[in-house]
């Protein structure tokens, strides 16, 4: 399933566009865990940086790689476990992401396993999100609120709601007022 092809109704349809964030932002965070600022830092006397040594590592990064990094690996696994495949080789998270697209036609007729997936590729999308410190994206949603008739709805894709953003109102719209 590539970019182009992908249908965003339901379970399978959403982890599809969830993988294919990573797959596209992955690679950010890996340029984020190497500081290639060119600038280098070295401690003076009285501690402190001055110029000349290398920038720290930023830890939060590194994690954030590693978690990823894990669950891909584990969703992988237990998709082509639960699916009756084989074990397939060892390979780089953008492979292993590749694969799992690969695979989620086939998860069309297994709905909790579908959910499974949008539910992970959701969650280590978000963490390589907040560890590249992109602000979770808001979109305008046309129409008024039914509770309140302001012009506040907007979506938050990234949590899966549309809300009126009014502060006394705050109503959460369901999936049937969504779509009138």
């Amino acid at each position: 399933m590539s970019g182009g092809d992908i249908m965003v109704s339901g379970s399978v349809g959403r982890a599809a566009l969830w993988i294919d964030s990573l797959r596209r932002r992955y690679p950010l965070l890996l340029a984020e865990l190497a500081p290639g600022t060119g600038r280098t830092f070295r401690e003076v006397r009285g501690g402190g940086p001055a110029a000349s040594t290398l920038a720290p590592v930023r830890l939060y990064v590194s994690d954030a790689l590693r978690d990823i990094g894990d669950g891909v690996v584990e969703l992988e696994e237990a998709v082509r476990d639960r699916l009756g495949l084989r074990r397939i080789s060892a390979a780089p998270v953008a492979v292993r992401l590749g694969r799992l697209a690969e695979l989620l036609d086939a998860l069309r007729e297994m709905p909790d396993l579908a959910a499974h997936v949008e539910e992970e590729t959701r969650r280590m999308a978000h963490r390589c999100a907040r560890a590249l410190g992109d602000p979770e994206q808001l979109v305008r949603l046309p129409g008024r609120c039914p509770a309140c008739g302001s012009v506040s709805l907007r979506a938050f894709p990234e949590r899966g709601v549309a809300m009126c953003v009014n502060p006394p109102c705050r109503h959460v719209l369901d999936e049937a007022e969504e779509t009138a």
